[in-house]
């Protein structure tokens, strides 16, 4: 497997920090993409993003065999073990409560991928000139979309927009969506903060990634465009083209990250 990836967070045009965190490594063996949204103010969101991009990273740093069967209960209890974490921070300080993080991991290697996703950051695909949302967001407007109280439409524009109803840190336990499914040359995933999809519809951004541009520059012009839309809140954009997909057998893996 040949990848080539970029990624980026930008404090937007509003908020005076960055709670946003990001983690892009791959390396010959798989990659690892993580996007953390931090809550909590007084830098207590930046806290809490940065404890589960670190916490997860560990925790998925020795997994290499992406054909084993146990890839995704690894990923949950790596996202259960962040969660755990940064709960009992909030319990420990006082200036802590209330914290908590999205958090949405993209794991990819021998011809797979892996999502372990809680809260509302998103992972898109770009695959032969199709467009869709890996994730669901857990929210309170996509509990109305599922109930069939709101169009997806109405939904984006909704007041309530951004309430999130599960997240890393707000409780004792949490349960993390895993999906999983296979690798083909030529996909584009797209690892993103609410900054992002919160200001740039969907048409757009699959727009942009359809340029075929280095990922660099693909996260780039989706930063931009973010902030042209008034930036309300932090941007966080990680875009991972798959140039080459090889047999597992052959164990014919590389990984090109470039820079910016």
């Amino acid at each position: 497997m040949q990848l080539s990836v970029a990624a980026g967070t930008d404090v937007g045009r509003i908020r005076a920090g960055n709670e946003d965190s990001l983690y892009a490594d791959a390396d010959q063996e798989r990659g690892l993409f993580i996007v953390a949204d931090g809550m909590g103010g007084h830098a207590a969101g930046e806290v809490a993003s940065e404890m589960a991009v670190q916490i997860v990273s560990r925790e998925l740093s020795g997994v290499r065999d992406l054909t084993r069967e146990d890839i995704g209960p690894r990923m949950a209890a790596a996202l259960k073990e962040a969660n755990r974490a940064i709960y009992e921070r909030t319990i420990q300080e006082a200036d802590k409560q209330g914290m908590g993080t999205t958090a949405s991991c993209l794991m990819m290697g021998y011809g797979r991928w892996f999502i372990g996703h809680i809260g509302d950051s998103r992972v898109y695909l770009l695959r032969d000139g199709v467009f869709r949302q890996l994730t669901k967001d857990h929210s309170y407007v996509q509990e109305q979309v599922d109930a069939g109280f709101l169009t997806p439409e109405q939904a984006r524009y909704h007041p309530y927009s951004n309430v999130i109803t599960r997240c890393v840190g707000a409780n004792a336990a949490v349960e993390a969506d895993v999906h999983s499914g296979e690798l083909q040359a030529g996909d584009v995933y797209l690892v993103a903060s609410d900054g992002l999809t919160g200001m740039v519809e969907d048409p757009q951004l699959k727009k942009i990634l359809e340029t075929r541009q280095t990922p660099g520059r693909m996260v780039d012009a989706m930063i931009t465009e973010a902030n042209r839309r008034g930036g309300l809140d932090n941007i966080t954009a990680i875009v991972v083209q798959v140039v080459k997909v090889t047999g597992v057998a052959t164990g014919e893996m590389a990984a090109v990250l470039p820079p910016g």
